[in-house]
């Protein structure tokens, strides 16, 4: 029977945490007669009208790193709910969302896919608009080759159903929003990535992501990481977060991102790693893995201020306009490098 520790930790926090948080559990997943309950852990304000920020990993079995990431984060602000003031102002007008195991059996196996054979981000029902990487962007050909999303016209699987119901009650609800994905496996830098994957054409809240983008440029001037659309690497069928912002209402504005850590940058560094699949996607010397933990609480400290303060930095009128074509020119001009 197969043992998650990530799991275990988070039960962990679940039993001790007591009414710091409300948790939900959205059902579960069953391998070789073990339940793996998939759950949500919430902090902050109960009105649907608060701004919202939703943390979530463990899509991808083998990127454990990111779960590995938010639990962490998830158990430092459990502890300074107690003391820290700051803190205990902000959730008062803001709700925190926490769903750090999305796919539990792939965690469990150390496989990418879900239990069923399936890549959890290449699932839900929206195709590429254009030409896709072989295999890589999503296939139907059967669960003996990686990356498949799925057969045609079945529902999504029951932990991207569980991941959409989250973000449909506790985010999408909420006038603002921001959701973080954390995996690892591409390249030798870290990135944020935001939509589309399905397409190189621009998102329609393209000035909001460009302005975001700026305030964490001015408020961290060193910080190591690419912020780029996806589909300026690749497109992709099936992904999640594409589907979900296409669901947000107009008068609404929901950005999501994903942290992709450049688990190449572990592989030079310990070519040993290329020994273990799991070395792939995970860092596995001690101290650099807890590097990693640390590294990236600023950026995760950031989207929860940016998420209490969006009035201070959301472009309206000229000024959005602004933002959108200083994005175009970044991140869509066909002549830049």
């Amino acid at each position: 029977m197969p043992y998650l520790p990530e799991l275990a930790a988070l039960e962990k926090i679940i039993a001790q945490a007591g009414s710091q948080i409300r948790t939900q559990q959205h059902g579960s997943v069953a391998h070789c007669g073990q339940q793996f309950p998939l759950y949500s852990l919430c902090l902050g304000s109960t009105d649907p009208d608060a701004p919202s920020i939703g943390f979530f990993a463990g899509v991808h079995g083998l990127e454990r790193i990111g779960s590995q990431i938010l639990i962490a984060f998830l158990q430092g602000l459990l502890q300074r709910l107690s003391w820290d003031r700051s803190l205990q102002f902000q959730l008062q007008t803001i709700r925190m969302v926490f769903m750090p195991i999305i796919n539990p059996i792939g965690m469990a196996l150390h496989r990418r896919a879900n239990g069923n054979g399936v890549d959890l981000m290449r699932n839900a029902p929206i195709d590429a608009d254009g030409k896709t990487a072989f295999l890589v962007g999503g296939h139907r050909h059967g669960t003996h080759l990686p990356w498949f999303r799925g057969h045609a016209n079945t529902e999504m699987e029951v932990e991207n159903q569980a991941l959409c119901a989250v973000v449909n009650e506790q985010l999408l609800s909420s006038p603002v929003s921001l959701a973080l994905d954390c995996h690892s496996g591409f390249g030798l830098r870290d990135r944020i990535w935001f939509p589309y994957a399905y397409t190189q054409q621009p998102m329609p809240h393209l000035a909001e992501i460009h302005a975001l983008k700026q305030l964490f440029d001015r408020s961290h001037p060193h910080h190591p990481y690419v912020i780029e659309p996806q589909a300026k690497h690749y497109r992709t069928h099936g992904d999640v977060w594409d589907y979900l912002h296409r669901q947000q209402a107009a008068n609404k504005l929901f950005l999501p991102l994903t942290l992709e850590l450049g688990s190449w940058l572990w592989i030079k560094k310990n070519p040993r790693q290329l020994l273990s699949i799991l070395g792939l996607f995970h860092p596995m010397v001690p101290h650099r893995q807890q590097r990693v933990l640390r590294s990236h609480l600023p950026l995760l400290e950031f989207l929860i201020r940016a998420t209490h303060d969006h009035a201070s930095w959301r472009p309206t009128a000229i000024a959005r306009l602004t933002q959108h074509h200083a994005a175009i020119e970044l991140w869509y001009r066909k002549d830049r490098p």
